[in-house]
């Protein structure tokens, strides 16, 4: 029996359709609010708080530096680009002790990073960001300086 066309193309048009239909994919790890209610703040240390959800890929850039848990959901749909549709990046700051300090999560909205919950301590988030210290050294460059001249 020969073959129809028909027989043929319905086939070739049901792979073409499902390559492409759009896929989702999941990077990284990010623990929940139930993971993170465990985590108590001036109470618990690095060892604990690996202990209760893990370590995290991601590390301040300092020893000692804060933690940081990165989750993102990407659409990729045919021969475009993918899509970020969703993430979510939760830190842990630790004091000087190693004890927990502060815990956020935040949200990708917009292309904006907008906090969607925070536990703070008392005195607040502490550590110097870039923006500080841009500002903080604005004005105080000197050209003589740089040349070796006094």
């Amino acid at each position: 029996m020969k073959p129809t066309v028909t027989r043929l193309v319905i086939p070739v048009f049901l792979l073409i359709m499902a390559a492409c239909s759009p896929t989702q994919r999941f990077h990284g790890y990010a623990p929940d609010d139930r993971q993170l209610a465990e985590v108590i703040v001036a109470q618990d240390t690095r060892d604990s708080v690996a202990e209760k959800i893990g370590r995290p890929n991601l590390t301040g850039v300092m020893e000692g530096g804060d933690w940081y848990y990165v989750q993102s959901d990407w659409l990729h749909d045919g021969w475009r680009a993918p899509v970020e549709v969703r993430r979510e990046v939760v830190r842990i700051s630790f004091d000087g002790s190693d004890r927990v300090s502060n815990v956020e999560r935040f949200g990708l909205e917009d292309g904006e990073v907008v906090a969607l919950s925070r536990r703070v301590t008392a005195t607040g988030p502490q550590g110097t960001t870039l923006l500080r210290q841009l500002l903080g050294n604005f004005g105080q460059f000197n050209p003589a300086q740089a040349l070796g001249g006094n």
